[in-house]
């Protein structure tokens, strides 16, 4: 929604006499300072009330460009990462992840693989493109969602990651989902879901549940490599994703 679409959506609330319609501390404050007063016409004017609230939000652009040069500064402190072994092993180049700074729907899959490792970005290859039929089926595009890996380097024969190498590298993960903010984090197989919870739980006891984590919801579900082998698995999926789709439009 740009400032124009939101000056006329907040009018619009003010014609029905709505003081706040958001869970932002800023706006439930609103309705102090802007209350109707039946001795006052022209400061109840809906014109008049719209344009003060839209001057106490912050500027979505504004916002937008902060997350992006947060990400960007965490880009900048990986470097040319030498803190793991994964740098002698030949890989070449950091796959950051990518997509939008302030997605709702952030995807954690393990480690980049061949693909990833030339092109530069997170799922691009086969399994990429199947990833990206999943965001499409529950009504969203590549660029509307943020994805990213549990480590940034592939390891040698797309091996799984090594402890040692996700203890350098998982931190960088984190302050990813702590300036993206999503509602919901999907964990693509077996690797990210027990990473990120801390389990060794196979993922077939994992997906189909909900789990609290870092001030999301985090939903466990099958790797688009694993669906690429088991395309039977394809309807466990579509389950999942009906959740997170669920709780994307939810306002819990």
């Amino acid at each position: 929604m740009d400032r124009d679409q939101l000056t006329e959506h907040l009018r619009f609330a003010a014609e029905l006499g709505v003081a706040g319609v958001s869970r932002d501390p800023a706006w439930r404050g609103v309705g102090k300072g802007f209350s109707r007063d039946p001795q006052n016409p022209e400061q109840n004017d809906p014109a008049r009330v719209a344009e003060q609230v839209k001057k106490t939000l912050p500027d979505p652009v504004t916002v937008f460009r902060g997350a992006a040069a947060a990400l960007a500064a965490v880009r900048g402190d990986i470097g040319d990462c030498t803190r793991c072994k994964l740098h002698t092993l030949g890989r070449r180049q950091i796959v950051f992840g990518v997509g939008n700074p302030e997605a709702d729907l952030m995807f954690v899959g393990e480690a980049p693989g061949a693909d990833e490792d030339v092109q530069g970005e997170p799922f691009v290859g086969r399994a990429g493109q199947l990833l990206t039929k999943i965001i499409e089926a529950i009504g969203l595009k590549r660029e509307d969602v943020y994805i990213a890996n549990v480590i940034k380097c592939r390891p040698p024969g797309n091996r799984n990651p090594e402890p040692d190498e996700v203890a350098q590298c998982e931190p960088f993960l984190f302050r990813q989902i702590e300036i993206i903010k999503p509602k919901v984090i999907v964990a693509l197989g077996k690797f990210a879901a027990q990473t990120l919870l801390r389990t060794l739980d196979p993922i077939s006891r994992l997906r189909g549940r909900v789990f609290d984590y870092r001030g999301a919801k985090l939903i466990p579900t099958f790797h688009p490599a694993y669906l690429l082998r088991n395309p039977s698995s394809k309807r466990e999926v579509w389950e999942d994703m009906k959740v997170v789709r669920s709780l994307l439009q939810s306002d819990n």
